[in-house]
C-alpha cells in the first residue's frame, strides 16, 4: 500500500523563534495516530533545532535543497553529509523555484539525486510544467522529459527512497486554477510513465504528491483521487491550523 504523505515546504520563512512557535503548535495539534507521514522543511539554519524539537514526535524533517558535491569550495552550499550529521535524512530536489530562479537543470538535479541516494537519503523529486507548456498542450511531454532526464537513470532498488511531487507551476500564483480532475489526470500519467520504464510494482508503490496550491478547502477532494498520495504544501504549511486541516483531509 502506498504511503500517504503531507510535506510542508516553509521556503525562506520563519526565524528561530517563529520556527519554534510553529513546531510547538504542530506538536500540540497534529494527530498522533495517523497513517499519514508528516514532513516539515524549515530553512537550513533551523534544521538542527527542528530535528531536536521533533525527536519524540511522528513529524519528520526535510531539507529544501542540497549541493551535489561531497564537499569543497562551494561557498554557501550544504552537503548531504552535513544534513545526515544533524539527523536530516530527506531532501527536496528539483523544486520549481530552484529550476526557475536558480536555473537548475535536469542534469544538475540528476547529479543531486545521485548524491542523495548514495547517502541513503529519501528524495522528494519535484517536477511540473509552466503555464506556456499547458497552453501549448505540451504539459505531458514536459513532465515526461523532466522525469526521464532528472530521475529515470536510477536503479530499480533506489525507488524505495523516491517520492514524486508534481508541481503544476501554471496553477501557482498565476490566477489559473488546477482542478482535482486535472491533478488526477497528470498523476495517472506519471504513474503510467514510471510503469513503462520500471514496471508495475514500482509504479504502484511510489507515492506521488500534488504541489499545486493545496489548501484546507480543496485538500479532501484532491486527496480523494486514486493516484494522488498527498501534498507538498507551500503557504498553507506556515499556518498550523491550515496544515493540520490538510493532514486531516485524509
Amino acid at each position: 500500500m502506498r504511503k500517504k504523505i503531507v510535506a510542508g515546504n516553509w521556503k525562506m520563512h520563519n526565524n528561530v523563534e517563529q520556527t519554534d512557535d510553529l513546531l510547538n503548535e504542530l506538536i500540540a495539534n497534529v494527530p498522533t495516530e495517523t497513517d499519514t507521514q508528516i514532513i516539515v522543511a524549515p530553512t537550513f539554519i533551523n534544521l538542527a533545532s527542528a530535528v531536536d524539537h521533533l525527536e519524540f514526535t511522528s513529524i519528520d524533517v526535510a531539507a529544501q535543497n542540497m549541493h551535489q558535491a561531497e564537499s569543497g569550495a562551494f561557498t554557501g552550499e550544504i552537503s548531504a553529509d552535513m544534513l545526515k550529521s544533524i539527523g536530516v535524512n530527506t531532501v527536496i530536489l528539483g523544486h520549481s523555484e530552484r529550476r526557475a530562479i536558480f536555473n537548475e537543470t535536469d542534469a544538475l538535479i540528476a547529479n543531486k539525486v545521485d548524491t542523495a541516494l548514495k547517502h541513503e537519503m529519501t528524495v522528494i523529486f519535484c517536477f511540473g510544467e509552466e503555464l506556456k507548456d499547458r497552453q501549448n498542450k505540451q504539459h505531458f511531454n514536459v513532465v515526461e522529459n523532466q522525469l526521464r532526464d532528472g530521475l529515470f537513470h536510477i536503479e530499480k532498488a533506489s525507488w524505495s527512497n523516491i517520492v514524486l511531487a508534481y508541481e503544476p507551476v501554471w496553477a501557482i500564483g498565476t490566477g489559473e486554477t488546477a482542478s482535482p480532475d486535472q491533478a488526477q489526470e497528470m498523476h495517472e500519467f506519471i504513474r503510467e510513465t514510471v510503469r513503462k520504464v520500471f514496471g508495475k510494482d514500482i509504479a504502484e508503490e511510489v507515492s506521488i504528491l500534488y504541489g499545486g496550491s493545496v489548501k484546507p478547502e480543496n485538500a479532501k477532494e484532491i486527496f480523494s483521487k486514486p493516484d494522488v498520495d498527498g501534498g507538498l504544501i507551500g503557504g498553507a504549511a506556515l499556518k498550523a491550523a491550515d496544515f493540520v486541516a490538510i493532514i486531516n483531509a485524509f
